[in-house]
């Protein structure tokens, strides 16, 4: 596929050939709206991704429907090619890059405004120069130690997630004194070594991490008082769509809801977090979400 083709039934496009449109603008960080809560689009290129389980690990597929999330509204795209579900095996920087790359490319092209979804320095590196605005990195406790440097460096916005472990071991890291607390804590002490690196304030996003090394009580629990990281000063992320927390809520007959049966939850949590002042949430479903956050934005207006 073009990557500056519409994806049939994307956007004003109803032809069931791509309609070529002209390279737009590169979206601008600083161009985002300010009077809502922002919807991050999530895209992954992965075969493993426990809410699609691989329909879109093609650049085709991901561009695709990249593009339909993007003419539905989505302010970002987040772009990751390594599943950072609980059990899920590491990828390499090599192959989360050839994944990941040409999607970005493609959707920059577009207009859209992306983020790169990754734990490795080089990869976001790659991802920058390939058009990507923002690092949306999952590692938490364990960020690579030259993560700092680029951040710094590049002066491009970071979402900072709390998550102890990886996805191997985070399952089993859920001891805390009080959850809240302690998760804004140890983001500080990340924070710090942003700081150290000579990362600016402003550049900052906090993540709480909801589903990352915490039980089911404990991503309620956080959510109920998101308003605690907002001590820390800077913007705050919410990325709780489809999580297995939701599932386990909308049990009947005892059967967990599964993924795709939990965008109304979803859409719900997006509300709320909009309500509380959330920057942005990271969702699967772009249309319930961008409704949420502009209803939230009317009520408070």
């Amino acid at each position: 596929m073009d990557s500056l083709a519409a994806a049939p039934g994307t956007g004003p496009a109803t032809s069931p050939l791509p309609i070529l449109r002209k390279p737009r603008p590169a979206a601008r960080f600083e161009d985002l709206p300010t009077d809502r809560t922002l919807v991050m689009g999530i895209l992954n290129v992965t075969p493993d991704s426990f809410s699609d389980g691989g329909t879109h690990r093609t650049a085709d597929t991901a561009i695709a429907l990249g593009l339909r999330m993007f003419y539905a509204g989505a302010d970002i795209i987040d772009v990751g090619g390594e599943s950072t579900r609980s059990g899920a095996e590491p990828v390499s920087p090599e192959e989360e890059q050839r994944r990941v790359i040409p999607v970005i490319q493609a959707l920059v092209k577009a207009g859209a405004l992306v983020s790169i979804d990754t734990m490795h320095t080089s990869t976001a590196a790659a991802a920058i120069e390939a058009g990507a605005a923002i690092i949306n990195d999952v590692s938490g406790l364990t960020i690579e130690p030259d993560m700092p440097e680029l951040v710094a460096r590049t002066k491009v916005p970071y979402i900072l997630t709390h998550r102890r472990g990886d996805a191997l071991t985070m399952d089993s890291l859920t001891d805390y004194n009080n959850v809240s607390e302690d998760v804004v804590a140890e983001l500080s002490g990340v924070r710090d070594k942003l700081y150290a690196a000579g990362v600016a304030p402003e550049q900052i996003i906090v993540d709480p991490g909801i589903g990352f090394s915490k039980n089911e009580d404990q991503n309620w629990e956080i959510l109920k008082n998101l308003d605690q990281l907002f001590t820390l000063g800077h913007k705050v992320m919410v990325a709780a769509s489809r999580k297995r927390f939701l599932g386990s809520l909308l049990t009947v007959a005892g059967k967990s809801a599964a993924p795709l049966e939990r965008d109304a939850a979803t859409a719900a949590i997006t509300a709320l977090s909009a309500a509380k002042g959330a920057w942005a949430v990271r969702v699967h479903d772009v249309g319930p979400s961008l409704d949420a956050v502009k209803v939230a934005a009317r009520i408070s207006r």
